[in-house]
């Protein structure tokens, strides 16, 4: 278990956000198996890692691979919304989040998140309730079409979403294949992305509340607001992007009046820190052919300005 397949994505990007850093602490608040983790702790002696994840096979792993660094982290589980407000450890220099799903949790048929999986689970924390099964199983058609709209961003929902009913009248929907295999009815396009992709995407942020965890990260980190440090996240579609970057427009303005008024009332000084780079940074074209789950992640960064 030493060696992980998982490779983490945009590392040298991650390292460069962090270069800066070479004491304190930096969170990464979604540890997974600890390849991001383990990279910054290789690149300055005097970094700490406070690592965090709800997948408690995915911290047995990191401990393991950690080992080296001992004395150097500690491991929370936990959801890094609720946990970043938790930490006390000071200071904190740098804030890194990847939203994606490890390459591991994805090929792991037993998880449920593959299209070939034998079961439908897609669980990040194993002991929450709420699995893939009952959302495909258990849902009313409109709140499958809700799911696969907002979160699938699919312009076939109803349809998919009948589909389904019709398909678990006869038997339940037991299975990744079974899933996978309505979607190739449905959705197929005869592009390179796999016609289940969104659909499965949008059940597992369902099912995981992906979206509300990372509106609760932000909000945790807008009332902290950790003097200097940096915060780099990894998205890997539109809406966690458009959430990421939403947010770091807004503490990047420095007049919060309304924008008909006549003239600035408010002091021009309400900016959290600033942007780094206007435009998200991509994984380069020998990154996208060695990890080919590289290829939708966008890395955006801010850094929250120094105490005054």
């Amino acid at each position: 278990m030493s060696d992980s397949p998982h490779i983490p994505v945009l590392l040298d990007a991650v390292l460069e956000s962090f270069s800066h850093c070479t004491e304190g602490y930096i969170i990464d608040c979604t540890l997974g198996y600890a390849g991001h983790s383990a990279a910054i702790l290789a690149s300055a002696d005097h970094l700490n890692i406070i690592g965090i994840d709800r997948d408690e096979e995915a911290l047995t792993f990191s401990r393991q691979k950690l080992q080296v660094y001992t004395g150097r982290y500690t491991l929370y589980k936990g959801s890094f919304a609720k946990t970043m407000t938790e930490i006390r450890e000071k200071p904190i220099v740098g804030i890194l989040a990847d939203f994606g799903v490890s390459s591991l949790q994805l090929d792991k048929k037993e998880r449920g998140f593959s299209f070939e999986s034998g079961t439908l689970d897609m669980r990040m924390d194993r002991e929450a309730s709420l699995t893939a099964h009952d959302v495909v199983n258990g849902y009313s058609l409109e709140q499958l079409c809700y799911i696969f709209r907002h979160y699938g961003e699919i312009t076939q929902a109803k349809k998919l979403a009948e589909e389904i009913l019709r398909v678990r009248t006869h038997a339940p929907i037991d299975s990744g294949k079974a899933l996978s295999d309505i979607a190739k009815k449905i959705l197929y396009t005869g592009g390179k992305i796999h016609p289940a992709t969104r659909m499965f995407q949008a059940i597992r942020i369902e099912v995981n509340d992906e979206l509300g965890q990372i509106e609760g990260l932000l909000d945790a980190l807008e009332t902290m607001q950790p003097p200097g440090a940096v915060l780099s996240l990894i998205t890997f579609h539109s809406l966690e992007d458009r959430l990421v970057k939403n947010r770091f427009k807004c503490w990047s303005k420095t007049c919060i009046c309304d924008p008909h008024a006549l003239r600035c009332t408010c002091e021009n000084n309400h900016a959290l820190g600033k942007m780094l780079g206007r435009k998200p940074i991509i994984a380069d074209s020998k990154e996208r052919t060695v990890n080919p789950r590289s290829r939708s992640a966008k890395l955006r960064s801010f850094r929250f300005k120094e105490a005054e």
